[in-house]
């Protein structure tokens, strides 16, 4: 799928079926944020595909948000990343979870397709997250066992044009693995996994904070294998692409890994748009960072102290009014 400027841009927002209210076009200044008829201000979320991060992680938010705001929040299950940007963009979103990457990619109209000499001028960044990280899986014996072994393998590398594609393709072609050179398949993350589990694919492209469920629920019932981003291959990456930091998948994260696999990452953030006001901004920021405490996913990563830490975008007024 290449899709290329505003209308591309906004067939991106659409892949997911659509969000609540905001038919944002054009200059994607609308906001979806509504007031109920009992005077709660109603907030759209946008998150990931269920069997990843951003989906957990958003609903827990959507609890800190409604225990301490007098805000509702809808969390729509979404393509992930660039997706997101879109609808962002449009309007249909509030707020959504995306990479970092991703956003600089958005926000300066470079990078991929979707934003080529586009750029998504509205995109406000909120908080960074913790790291995403690249997760190549394949089953035990299909004897990948490094990054070039994937050359001329089928090897799906997530949903169509989102963040896991673009940092999949990047990888692939900094150890000059063209398109061309393996057979591309496109689904979701648990789709992914039940290819894998079923013959259908040798390989696997998933980026996420560990444990990712998906890849968590395959290793039950499989022997998989977590292909090593390391050594030369690792450094090739980070040449190609300055987003991409070391990282590494801990022993015992997944059953049957029982050493660390060393790779790469990004990181995860929160964004909005322009038009939601400051005011909403800087009380949902404050919601969730006043009370990480409440929060079980990423905590040994959430926190108003390293939430700038790899922003890639400009700040939201209402985020700056929070972190000062």
């Amino acid at each position: 799928m290449k899709a290329t400027g505003v209308a591309g841009i906004a067939a991106l927002a659409g892949c997911s079926g659509g969000g609540s209210g905001g038919e944002g076009e054009g200059e994607g200044e609308t906001s979806t944020s509504s007031t109920s008829s009992g005077g709660e201000t109603r907030l759209s979320w946008h998150a990931g595909g269920t069997g990843g991060t951003y989906y957990p992680l958003s609903n827990e938010f959507k609890s800190v948000i409604e225990g301490h705001t007098e805000y509702g929040v809808q969390v729509q299950s979404t393509g992930a990343s660039v997706e997101n940007v879109g609808s962002l963009h449009s309007g249909d979103a509030d707020f959504a979870l995306i990479q970092n990457d991703i956003a600089y990619f958005a926000k300066n109209g470079t990078g991929i397709d979707a934003f080529q000499g586009n750029p998504i001028e509205n995109l406000m960044g909120v908080a960074t997250l913790y790291p995403e990280t690249i997760h190549v899986v394949t089953l035990a014996d299909s004897g990948i066992e490094t990054l070039q072994d994937l050359e001329g393998k089928r090897v799906n590398t997530g949903d169509l044009g989102s963040g896991t594609q673009v940092d999949a393709l990047q990888i692939l072609n900094a150890v000059g693995i063209t398109q061309e050179d393996f057979q591309e398949q496109n689904t979701s993350f648990s789709q992914a996994a039940e290819q894998l589990r079923n013959g259908d694919v040798d390989a696997t492209f998933t980026v996420g904070g560990w444990p990712v469920g998906a890849i968590s629920d395959l290793a039950t019932t499989e022997d998989i294998r977590i292909v090593p981003i390391d050594g030369d291959a690792r450094e090739s990456v980070k040449d190609a692409a300055s987003f991409f930091a070391d990282d590494q998948i801990p022993a015992g994260t997944y059953s049957g890994i029982d050493e660390a696999v060393p790779t790469v990452a990004v990181q995860a953030m929160i964004a909005t748009n322009a038009g939601v006001s400051a005011d909403v901004v800087e009380n949902v920021t404050a919601a969730i960072f006043d009370n990480v405490d409440e929060l079980s996913i990423k905590t040994d990563f959430i926190s108003a102290d390293s939430a700038q830490d790899g922003m890639s975008i400009e700040l939201h007024e209402g985020a700056q009014a929070y972190f000062g």
